[in-house]
């Protein structure tokens, strides 16, 4: 469909164009230089000790489990309302998942509280979703992790360049785990960063995305090695050269972009304070990266009515999300979990188009086929 506004849409020109052919000119497509560039360069903006990149966040998030050794006879607590690689990736280690609620209508992040009351003794890590781009309450969060001796995974997913307490995301627990999937705030299509201040951590992950391998097929080209020894079961979890060439284009753009959404968040709060929406984070800590702009929609206002009215002026909208625990696999899997804000909020949320290239004249659009949408669909 030819959409008027889309929901996201890429700030791609000319830097990610010469990006790639300078690594067509190369000749050198797997990971090598450009990637390690890449990896420097997202640390300096995390201030991370040690930073991997990888082919996407799901498998970031599978390499922090394993490297924090959870597996079989272990629990994760974890929200529902996430995309599903963040409840997958525990379930690959053979670990079990207990689901979390989220704050309120206005915070719709894990609940610290929530947390402490999914906490047994066999629970052995929490991942955190920094949903939309704004800081879960990492304060309270690494409270608990401390007084229960658990790890701490951030799914840091929506959040490259967000802080709280002049803290980037993604450092604040034991890992963080960000996405550059084609609709994120740094996108190269598929494609994933884990960050880390531990050493041990890092070892264990660097060795697994790559076979378990010692050496990689760059560092014999460059003829720092002959062979290698496999040290352990690993995975092909690498990224290649051409989306990192990406990245780095995409990185240099980022806080410019970030602000850019920010700027269209504000205005879509102020148009809509007054609407009968409930809007989420107006009045969250810290500095988010604004990657979605969430709204709960009345009671009285039908959602697939609300999206389809929406899609007929040629402005396209999305749900984030379904809820894990109420897919088909989750049920059969866990039959008894109830999270009822999780639920009703999922039922009601809407997301709007957001992305730093939207005009001024396409917010306008939407504010006003949203404020029309109200009127009409009451």
């Amino acid at each position: 469909m030819n959409w008027q506004v889309p929901l996201a849409d890429l700030d791609y020109d000319q830097d990610e164009e010469n990006a790639v052919l300078e690594v067509l000119k190369s000749r050198w497509l797997t990971s090598g230089m450009v990637t390690q560039n890449f990896e420097n360069e997202f640390g300096e903006i995390t201030g991370s000790k040690h930073t991997l990149a990888v082919s996407n966040c799901t498998v970031a998030l599978h390499l922090a489990c394993e490297a924090l050794e959870i597996g079989p006879g272990d629990e994760v607590i974890v929200p529902a309302l996430t995309f599903v690689a963040s409840a997958n990736a525990v379930l690959y280690t053979g670990a079990r998942v207990r689901f979390a609620e989220v704050t309120s209508k206005t915070d719709l992040n894990i609940s610290p509280q929530a947390i402490e009351a999914q906490i047994t003794p066999a629970t052995k890590a929490i991942v955190v979703v920094h949903y939309g781009g704004y800081p879960c309450q990492m304060d309270e969060i690494c409270k608990l992790a401390k007084k229960y001796q658990l790890a701490i995974i951030e799914d840091a997913a929506h959040a490259p360049g967000a802080s709280i307490h002049s803290k980037p995301l993604g450092t604040w627990g034991d890992v963080g785990c960000f996405s550059f999937f084609s609709n994120k705030n740094l996108a190269v299509g598929e494609g994933g960063m884990i960050v880390t201040d531990r050493d041990d951590l890092a070892a264990k992950m660097r060795t697994s995305r790559s076979h378990g391998m010692t050496t990689l097929t760059w560092d014999r080209h460059q003829g720092h090695a002959f062979s290698y020894d496999v040290t352990d079961l690993g995975y092909n979890y690498r990224i290649d050269e051409i989306r990192s060439a990406l990245g780095l284009a995409q990185l240099r753009k980022l806080l410019a972009n970030n602000h850019r959404r920010k700027l269209i968040t504000q205005s879509y709060w102020r148009h809509f304070e007054n609407s009968g929406l409930i809007l989420p984070f107006m009045t969250a800590d810290g500095n988010s990266s604004y990657h979605i702009f969430p709204i709960l929609l009345p009671k009285k206002v039908d959602r697939k009515a609300f999206m389809k009215y929406l899609r007929a002026q040629g402005i396209q909208t999305s749900i984030h999300y379904p809820p894990i625990h109420k897919f088909s696999y989750y049920q059969q899997k866990y039959p008894d979990v109830s999270l009822p804000l999780t639920e009703e909020i999922s039922q009601c949320e809407v997301t709007l188009p957001l992305y730093p290239t939207m005009s001024n004249e396409q917010v306008d659009l939407v504010v006003s086929k949203v404020k029309q949408a109200l009127i009409d669909l009451s």
